[in-house]
């Protein structure tokens, strides 16, 4: 049972879950991304969002997986609209080639949950040769983010309905490296530290929100961007730790959130009413929260854009 029962000025706290952020709230007509939903708290948003009404639309690595899940969300829920398309995140091609078919689909997109990821795995690199945590839980959804933003634009306008693009990100990121961001040693595997990388890759999710959403605020464009932190939960993003794996396994039930309380912040964010015209906010317990300092620095966010975009050209033109 979770401890933290607390109320906070959004009505919900740490206990509060998917459905019950979202209760009363009619997601028809609007059509989602969710990456990672394949499972954990990816798979209770998309399975939420669908029971609202959205059309999900299931950002998936394992196209079987996500199939398999799509008939889940179905049995449960007839009416459902959602389907699965096939991403790799760490894989730039494979980003790109998602983008494409999506933007060819004809489909709008209105909410666009950028949630997959994996946490402190050993050091790796990326079909890109990008360190793996970095690849994948920010510049992955930084170059798909930026690929589907006009989609997203077009479809505010053509809807006269805000637009929503969201980084799960992780109250890890104030837990980075001592520098933050190591731009000149992304890929320094004597200086690796599985958990700092891990931070700094969720570090940059908050920074990429951060800037995106002064730039859309600039241009005047009927989006918002936010990050938020889910909360501690017992997944599978555990299993390259057997022994954390264990634990968290025995103890999580009384210490961590359960997947209908982790996916309760991405829902919170991606649909309900109070989070209009909020950008470049960070969330934790479905309620505005205080970031590090580091994700607050705008100076860090506009390098980390720029370095993004550099990286990404340097390897697509490989």
């Amino acid at each position: 049972m979770w401890w933290f029962e607390r109320n906070d000025l959004s009505g919900f706290s740490a206990s509060s879950t998917a459905e019950q952020v979202t209760e009363g709230i009619d997601g028809s007509g609007l059509t989602a991304i969710v990456t990672g939903a394949s499972s954990g708290i990816g798979f209770e948003t998309a399975r939420v969002l669908a029971l609202r009404g959205v059309h999900v639309v299931m950002a998936v690595r394992n196209r079987a997986a996500g199939n398999e899940v799509q008939g889940t969300i179905i049995k449960e829920n007839p009416c459902a609209k959602v389907n699965a398309m096939e991403l790799d995140l760490s894989s730039i091609a494979s980003v790109r080639k998602f983008a494409t078919e999506f933007n060819s689909s004809g489909l709008p997109l209105n909410i666009l949950i950028n949630n997959a990821g994996i946490m402190a795995t050993p050091f790796m690199l990326s079909k890109d040769k990008i360190e793996l945590q970095f690849a994948t839980n920010h510049i992955g959804h930084f170059l798909m983010t930026n690929l589907l933003l006009e989609t997203m634009r077009r479809t505010a306008l053509e809807c006269k309905r805000e637009g929503r693009i969201l980084n799960v990100s992780s109250r890890r990121h104030k837990f980075s490296y001592k520098e933050g961001i190591r731009f000149d040693k992304i890929n320094d595997q004597s200086g690796y530290n599985c958990l700092s990388a891990y931070g700094q890759s969720k570090l940059a999710n908050v920074l990429h929100m951060n800037e995106l959403a002064r730039r859309l605020k600039e241009e005047g464009a009927q989006l918002t961007a936010n990050s938020l932190h889910p909360g501690a939960i017992y997944t599978n993003l555990f299993r390259h730790h057997s022994f954390v794996s264990a634990l968290a396994s025995l103890v999580g039930k009384y210490f961590m959130k359960n997947i209908q309380q982790g996916a309760a912040t991405t829902c919170y964010v991606a649909l309900h009413s109070e989070v209009k015209g909020k950008g470049g906010y960070y969330f934790a317990d479905s309620n505005i929260a205080e970031a590090s300092s580091q994700a607050n620095d705008p100076n860090l966010a506009t390098k980390l854009w720029n370095f993004s975009s550099d990286l990404i050209n340097k390897h697509s033109n490989v």
